[in-house]
């Protein structure tokens, strides 16, 4: 009888099927008509989104997959996400099971758990590919989850890795993808996230009440904001700082993507490009910690739109760091996190790269 295997279940955002207009449709209607992505009342958010957002954002959002959209490979979002799931499962061996899966569009959650519950696995470890944790990201992908599992007669062992922001292992990879662009030739440094409006930070600390500036989340993490998001991205870009050497006036934390009117987490990215230049800063390294693969938000955002942005504001260069894609010290990371380690540098010679 052989023996029952592990499942592993890797977790990113997600990606239109193609850049084609219908693709981009189905895919942004999907992601946005999360409640915990725009948290206001269904009938508001089918209104926004249906009639507003994506007739209007659609087109556009094609052209843009379209630049990035790789006539070999697609998505770059989906091949590195399938490249880390291949290269996990190669560190794990066969007493595991590791299925990708998008929270939107395609490899979808529901069929990933279906392969998981094909194989008979007695554990599935829940892997959601956000560094920091987020309601509209882990904690959709979580509710997801469950949603999916609700009707499983028999359930596995379930674990979930809820945040790894300060994974050694993650930091320095960052630090040496930076280290290629000798971040010595750069007069400044931008750490960008993606933004979240402010309001659906208020309950990370249970009280509904939660504000950044009062609980020191810029300047510490500790027990009163250890789930709140901006506390997170600012020690993420403490441990990478470090690990280069940064003073703190070296660098600047700012939030791109930012969608509506409503208030996001700031700085805002492009406030912080028109502010650097007119400091005279004219070389710019731009990490987006966020994200644990390059996608539309490192390649074209920052790439593109901030770095021509940059340039009209009177800037030169700016150079995008990469993310942690398929490095080899990342996929042990994410073999950690699947096996149940701490962090950090493998200590057994199984863990040797």
């Amino acid at each position: 009888m052989s023996k029952a295997k592990k499942g592993v279940l890797l977790i990113n955002l997600g990606t239109p099927d193609s850049p084609a207009v219908p693709d981009v449709k189905r895919y942004l209607i999907e992601f946005l008509m999360d409640g915990r992505v725009i948290d206001i009342p269904a009938w508001r958010r089918a209104l926004l989104v249906r009639g507003i957002i994506v007739p209007f954002r659609a087109p556009n959002s094609a052209k843009v997959y379209q630049a990035i959209w790789d006539s070999q490979t697609g998505s770059p979002l989906l091949y590195y996400s399938r490249m880390q799931r291949q290269l996990l499962q190669e560190r794990l061996g066969d007493s595991y099971h590791v299925e990708l899966a998008m929270r939107y569009q395609n490899p979808s959650i529901p069929a990933a758990l279906a392969n998981l519950k094909k194989k008979n696995v007695d554990s599935i470890r829940i892997i959601p590919l956000f560094p920091q944790y987020a309601s509209a990201t882990t904690g959709s992908v979580i509710e997801k989850v469950m949603e999916v599992m609700r009707g499983w007669q028999t359930f596995p062992e379930l674990s979930v890795v809820n945040e790894f922001y300060d994974n050694e292992l993650m930091v320095e990879v960052f630090a040496e993808n930076a280290e290629k662009h000798r971040p010595e030739t750069y007069d400044h440094f931008l750490f960008s996230y993606h933004g979240l409006p402010v309001r659906q930070l208020l309950d990370v600390d249970g009280t509904g009440k939660h504000v950044c500036d009062q609980a020191g989340c810029r300047e510490r993490i500790d027990e009163t904001n250890k789930f709140c998001y901006v506390a997170q991205c600012y020690a993420t870009t403490r441990s990478i700082a470090g690990r280069l050497g940064l003073k703190a006036d070296d660098y600047t934390v700012c939030f791109q993507s930012r969608l509506g009117k409503t208030p996001w987490i700031q700085p805002y990215t492009s406030d912080v490009l028109k502010d650097v230049a007119a400091r005279g800063k004219k070389r710019l390294l731009v990490f987006s910690p966020a994200f644990v693969a390059d996608c539309l938000e490192t390649i074209y955002e920052i790439g593109t739109e901030y770095a021509t942005e940059f340039k009209e504001f009177g800037g030169e260069t700016v150079q995008l760091v990469e993310s942690l894609n398929d490095h080899a010290k990342w996929i042990i990371a994410l073999e950690q996190m699947a096996r149940g380690e701490l962090t950090g540098w493998p200590t057994s010679e199984r863990l040797t790269l």
